[in-house]
């Protein structure tokens, strides 16, 4: 396989210096540059699945209000605020740049239910989704308890950061 011109190896990444580690993985997850700069004392990594998992475990096992702040750092889908260039791209991938008035009117409102009730906003993995099925999730996910949208919304993350782990350094 040829690595495109933009693409880093895994060996690259396991060869850099921390700063430069963090300013390539520090985008990962959403605006949480931290959990690069704590994966770095675990390389090397044998794989990108190993480098995913490991950010996955350091995101999810770190402290309760932290992992609350990873998960408030993402932002509302579709909303015409600035985003992360990341961001941008996927939700626009998903059409959510494109919504009518009216699905534009309906997903605002059923953001601002969803962060009203969870205190997080909706986090939804938009690669090769549709905006209906994005707007199907968010009406069902409204309905859920805290601590299964909390998990939900983990997963979710986990999603996303595999899209970009795989777009930097290729899948294995």
């Amino acid at each position: 396989m040829t690595i495109p011109a933009d693409r880093l190896t895994l060996e690259q990444m396991n060869s850099m210096a921390k700063t430069d580690f963090v300013e390539q993985l520090g985008g990962i997850f959403e605006h949480s540059p931290w959990v690069a700069e704590e994966v770095y004392s675990r390389r090397p990594f044998d794989s990108v699945q190993e480098l995913h998992a490991t950010m996955l475990e350091i995101a999810r096992h770190s402290e309760p209000d932290r992992v609350l702040a990873l998960l408030r750092a993402h932002p509302d889908l579709a909303t015409r605020l600035a985003v992360s260039p990341l961001s941008a791209a996927e939700q626009q991938g998903a059409g959510l740049d494109r919504l009518t008035p009216e699905e534009f009117a309906q997903l605002t409102g059923l953001n601002a239910a969803y962060t009203a009730k969870f205190r997080f906003p909706f986090i939804f993995a938009v690669r090769g989704k549709t905006k209906e099925e994005i707007l199907s999730a968010i009406r069902e996910r409204v309905g859920r308890s805290l601590e299964e949208e909390q998990e939900q919304a983990l997963l979710e993350i986990g999603a996303i950061t595999r899209f970009r782990l795989e777009d930097l350094l290729g899948a294995e």
